[in-house]
């Protein structure tokens, strides 16, 4: 289960007016196109768990443009499971081959069952997910997102010992359990910034279930109107730094939080001389689907 960790560097980013702060992201994204950054480090050890138990088959949740979805699929392909995608929007089932994720996902041998909004809300209950297992059988359950104990474990090893000298490290926040694992990893002297991609406080309660250590925040207001939702003004951000950088953003995550990032050192928020470490959580390959969006909203479209 190893892809390319020693290409993780660490890349410098020169900055206009930095007011003395040195940035530099941490390239997880190169770890591969599908199983990449904290997807990546989530699924390790629950596919080795998924082994040593003997289950064939793995199943979790997603939506229409889920890197989860996507990489959990993959993964089954590559180490010889079989994947079931419980799927937000039963009007999906009728984009398979014009959703980008999905049909990746499909090709990759993934089975749907396609779920109304209203019902996927149930997914965590004991009756929703019996019903599953009458359904498909057994099955080694991954939870929406990858978070749970064995994630936590495989996030905790994003950060290395070369990464004591920053001040700062900054991550999109999801589902929370990449920012508890960095929380968990981080010297008492260094302090998380999250940026959320959706609206609301309730991920604050996620995190404490996980997170051990208090030198955390959340920088709530950069997520453009919540989860998926974009605007002409982070596309072009994401596009001019693409340009200025070389490094892909994804609209969803590592765009607002770079968005972000940005913004608050042009406000001043961090002391001159800081060195802040942005984690590069990966997302790439929901740019596609993301475009097909912004198309028919006739907004700018994703540099890719």
């Amino acid at each position: 289960m190893i892809f390319n960790l020693d290409e993780t560097v660490n890349q410098k980013i020169s900055l206009i007016n930095s007011f003395g702060i040195e940035l530099h992201i941490k390239r997880e994204d190169l770890i591969h196109p599908y199983i990449s950054g904290n997807k990546y480090r989530k699924l390790k050890y629950n596919l080795l768990e998924a082994k040593k138990q003997g289950y064939d088959t793995l199943l979790s949740f997603g939506g229409a443009f889920s890197n989860h979805i996507a990489a959990v699929a993959y993964a089954g392909k590559k180490f010889g499971f079989k994947t079931i995608g419980i799927i937000r929007g039963d009007e999906l089932q009728l984009a398979i081959t014009r959703n980008p994720t999905l049909k990746y996902a499909n090709e990759c041998g993934m089975h749907f069952k396609f779920i109304e909004r209203s019902l996927y809300r149930n997914k965590n209950s004991e009756e929703f997910l019996e019903s599953l297992k009458r359904d498909f059988g057994r099955f080694y359950l991954i939870p929406e997102g990858g978070t749970n104990i064995l994630a936590i474990k495989g996030c905790e090893e994003i950060l290395t010992e070369t990464d004591v000298q920053f001040d700062f490290i900054c991550c999109s926040v999801g589902t929370g359990g990449t920012i508890a694992d960095l929380i968990n990893s981080i010297k008492p002297s260094q302090k998380i910034i999250g940026f959320p991609a959706l609206k609301g406080d309730f991920l604050k309660n996620e995190i404490l279930k996980f997170a051990k250590n208090k030198n955390w925040n959340l920088a709530s207001d950069y997520h453009f109107g919540g989860y998926a939702k974009v605007t002409k003004e982070l596309i072009e951000f994401i596009n001019g730094f693409k340009k200025h950088t070389g490094i892909q953003l994804d609209p969803v995550y590592t765009g607002k939080m770079m968005f972000g990032i940005y913004d608050m050192i042009k406000k001043g928020h961090f002391e001159q001389k800081s060195k802040i470490l942005a984690i590069h959580t990966g997302g790439i390959q929901g740019i596609e689907g993301m475009n097909q969006v912004l198309q028919k909203k006739e907004l700018p479209l994703i540099q890719i």
